[in-house]
C-alpha cells in the first residue's frame, strides 16, 4: 500500500492511498473511519482523486460521521 497524499482538513484526517490497482480514500475522525475504493483506470492520475474529494463530498462525509457516531453509541448501550 502507497500513501499518495493526505488532505488537510481541521474535523478529520484525510489520507489518499494506491493499493491493489486501486485508490483508497481513507477518511477517520476519533474511532471511525470511512473507505472509498475507486479502480485505478476510472481516473487518469493521482490527481483527479484531489477533484473527486471536494468540499461538498467531505462536508456529506462528515455529516455521515456524526450518524455513524450516533448509531454506535445506541448501539453501545446495549451491553
Amino acid at each position: 500500500m502507497r500513501v499518495v497524499g493526505e488532505i488537510p482538513h481541521p474535523d478529520c484526517k484525510i489520507t489518499l492511498l494506491a493499493w491493489n490497482n486501486r485508490y483508497l480514500v481513507k477518511l477517520e475522525q476519533g474511532y471511525i473511519e470511512q473507505t472509498f475504493k475507486i479502480d485505478q483506470f476510472d481516473i487518469n492520475s493521482d490527481a483527479d482523486l484531489l477533484t473527486i474529494v471536494d468540499q461538498e463530498f467531505i462536508e456529506k462525509a462528515l455529516n455521515r460521521f456524526a450518524e455513524m457516531a450516533q448509531d454506535w453509541s445506541i448501539a453501545i448501550q446495549k451491553v
